[in-house]
C-alpha cells in the first residue's frame, strides 16, 4: 500500500495544485501551456525517453501489436455498448475508448517502473494519439483526414525515436541535455494543466457518467490484459499496457466534442467522474501489476 501511495501521490497532488490554482482565482492561460507541453516538451520528451530506451526489437513490435490489438478489442465492445444503449455515437464512443495515456498515464508509468517504463508507457502513448487524431477525429467529427497526424509534432517524435533505437543511434550530449531539459517540463505540466481543465469543465449527466466510467474501467482493464497474455508481453509491458489503456476519460475529448458541437456536457461528466474514480482505480490496478 505504501508503494501504491508513493507512485499515485504525486500524480494527484499535481494536478491538485492545478486545480486549487483555478478555484483560488489566479490565471492559466490553458492554451499557452497546452501548446508548450504538447508541441515542444512531450516530443522531447518522447524522443529522449525511446532513444535511450533499452527494448529488444520483438519486444517492442509485440507491445505494438498488442497496444493495436488493445484499442481495436475495446473500440468493439465500446461500439456494442453505446449501440445496445441507444447513446449518441459521436459523443460517447471517442471518450469510452480513449483514456488519459498522457497526462496521468505516463507520470504513473515513470513513478511505478521508473525510465524503462516510461520508454514503454511512451510507445503505447504514442499509437494511443495516432488513433485519437485520426479515428478518434472521425469518430466525433463524422470526417477527418489520415494527413491529421502529419501535423502532430509527438508523431514525428515517436518516428524519430524509434528510428534511433533500432538503429541504435545518439545524440551529441550537449542535444541530449537541452532535450532533456525541454521534456522534463512535460509531466509536470500537464499534471497541473489536467486540475486546471477539470476545475473548469462543468459536467452533466453525473449518473449516466458513473455507469459508463465504471463500464470504461472494466472494458479497459480486461481487454488489453487479455491482449498482453496473447502476444507474450513480459510483466512489466504487460503492467504499462494495462494502465496506459485503463486510464480515465482525457480532457481531450471534451474540447473535440465542444468543437465539433456533440455534448460536451456530457462528456465533461465523464471526465470528472473518471479522474475521480482515478483516485481508486489506479492504486487497484497497481496493486496487481506492480
Amino acid at each position: 500500500m505504501l508503494q501504491v501511495l508513493q507512485i499515485t501521490a504525486p500524480v494527484f497532488i499535481l494536478a491538485s495544485i492545478g486545480y486549487g490554482w483555478v478555484k483560488i482565482g489566479w490565471d492559466f492561460n490553458l492554451q499557452f501551456v497546452t501548446r508548450i507541453a504538447m508541441t515542444m516538451s512531450i516530443p522531447c520528451l518522447i524522443f529522449m525517453s525511446l532513444m535511450r530506451a533499452e527494448i529488444e526489437p520483438s519486444a517492442l513490435q509485440a507491445l505494438v501489436y498488442a497496444s493495436l490489438a488493445a484499442y481495436a478489442g475495446v473500440a468493439v465492445v465500446m461500439a456494442v455498448i453505446v449501440a445496445v444503449t441507444r447513446l449518441d455515437l459521436r459523443t460517447y464512443l471517442a471518450p469510452l475508448i480513449f483514456g488519459n495515456t498522457g497526462n496521468i498515464g505516463l507520470p504513473v508509468a515513470l513513478f511505478a517502473y521508473g525510465q524503462d517504463g516510461l520508454a514503454l508507457a511512451v510507445v503505447v502513448f504514442a499509437i494511443m494519439a495516432i488513433l485519437s487524431f485520426t479515428i478518434g477525429i472521425w469518430m466525433v467529427a463524422g470526417a477527418g483526414s489520415p494527413l491529421t497526424m502529419l501535423k502532430e509534432p509527438m508523431v514525428h517524435a515517436t518516428w524519430a525515436g524509434g528510428l534511433f533505437l533500432y538503429m541504435g543511434w545518439s545524440v551529441p550530449i550537449w542535444v541530449g541535455n537541452t532535450l532533456d531539459l525541454i521534456g522534463q517540463m512535460g509531466i509536470p505540466l500537464m499534471l497541473i494543466t489536467l486540475g486546471v481543465a477539470i476545475a473548469r469543465l462543468k459536467p452533466g449527466s453525473m449518473g449516466r457518467a458513473v455507469v459508463l466510467s465504471v463500464v470504461k474501467y472494466g472494458v479497459c482493464i480486461a481487454v488489453p490484459a487479455y491482449a498482453a497474455i496473447y502476444f507474450g508481453l513480459s510483466p512489466m509491458a504487460t503492467g504499462v499496457l494495462v494502465l496506459q489503456v485503463a486510464m480515465p476519460v482525457a480532457v481531450t475529448s471534451y474540447m473535440l466534442a465542444a468543437k465539433y458541437e456533440a455534448k460536451s456536457e456530457d462528456v465533461a461528466g465523464m471526465v470528472v467522474v473518471s479522474t475521480l474514480l482515478a483516485i481508486f482505480a489506479i492504486p487497484a490496478i497497481l496493486s496487481f501489476v506492480v
